[in-house]
């Protein structure tokens, strides 16, 4: 069986779990970790990959078939998404829902330029619960929609403070309000705001004399993250940090609330997810949707793609026949 070849850009949580899901995926294989760090200082588990500078993507342009991005939606797939993506088949987990619509037009022009493939925001939000959404509104157009998170650690949120001046390190959690939810579940189809929704916890390790108010204040009003709802922000050590938030769980669920026929009748679609860690779980959605962007290079695709445009058969490792057999 020929593997797809795998090339990962950025090592952190992310990166690591990527790593992980292709030891368990028999048609895949590690070629190379590209990294903004010095090469020999990075560790990796898989023997015969290699380790290499960013700088030197291009000399393995012909040794992989896939490259998945695990840089931070804030300051870096904007920037090296595009530039990828006109060299190599792409996946990644862009997650800022706001620019998901620019963020798609960049790739999808870098892709077209170059005759890759480039599938954009793949994870579990957005991903998973994108195409539940999807499908619950499909099915009842007469209803409403919510989505809920947490409690549970984000990766995307904790980027974006720990890339605040003065902040050393920093986690966030997402905390769903418990009285929206019930009030969801029991069918009312209520007007919720953003901030009746969730709160947002962040633990943050300021930088020795940091300006702490400056840096709850940068926080609390940063756009599309934590400026339109109620966030705290409490300032601990390194050592409280690696002791008390160092497990990574998250999770969530979206509710559609609808009617049909013609006396109304009632329904709830609801699909969750519990995860114990938030980045391997986004990494084996990542991998599978890899597999999905190598048959549609092979079948001469090209442009950004988002989960909606894929079908569901390009995901797994089964056979058409099989499926159908098995899990129709």
């Amino acid at each position: 069986m020929d593997k797809i070849r795998i090339g990962i850009v950025g090592y952190g949580n992310i990166g690591r779990g990527v790593e992980l899901a292709i030891a368990r995926n028999e048609d895949m294989e590690l070629k190379a970790v590209f990294t903004r760090r010095d090469p020999s200082a990075v560790k990796i588990h898989t023997e015969g990959a290699s380790v290499k500078h960013m700088d030197d993507m291009l000399s393995m342009k012909d040794e992989i078939d896939v490259m998945v991005l695990c840089g931070g939606s804030a300051t870096d797939l904007p920037v090296m998404g595009p530039k990828i993506a006109a060299d190599f088949n792409t996946i990644d987990s862009f997650d800022t829902h706001a620019r998901i619509p620019e963020y798609y037009a960049d790739m999808d022009k870098a892709a077209k330029e170059g005759g890759k493939i480039g599938i954009i925001s793949v994870g579990w939000d957005p991903g998973m619960f994108s195409l539940n959404r999807l499908y619950a509104e499909a099915i009842l157009p007469q209803g409403s929609t919510y989505t809920f998170w947490g409690k549970g650690v984000s990766q995307g949120h904790s980027d974006a403070i720990r890339r605040v001046e003065g902040v050393k390190n920093g986690i966030q959690y997402t905390v769903p309000v418990e009285a929206a939810v019930d009030r969801v579940r029991g069918g009312s189809e209520p007007a919720l705001t953003t901030r009746e929704k969730h709160l947002r916890e962040c633990y943050v390790v300021p930088e020795e004399g940091a300006d702490l108010k400056a840096i709850e204040t940068a926080i609390k009003t940063m756009p599309n993250y934590f400026d339109e709802y109620d966030t705290t922000v409490t300032f601990i050590t390194e050592e409280e940090l690696k002791a008390q938030h160092s497990k990574m769980p998250h999770g969530g669920f979206v509710i559609r609330s609808g009617e049909t026929g013609e006396d109304g009748s009632k329904h709830i679609i609801e699909y969750s997810l519990k995860l114990d860690s938030n980045p391997e779980f986004t990494a084996s959605v990542l991998i599978c949707y890899a597999r999905a962007a190598h048959r549609l290079a092979k079948a001469g695709e090209c442009g950004a793609k988002s989960v909606f445009d894929i079908a569901p058969a390009l995901l797994s490792m089964k056979t058409p026949k099989e499926l159908r057999a098995g899990l129709l």
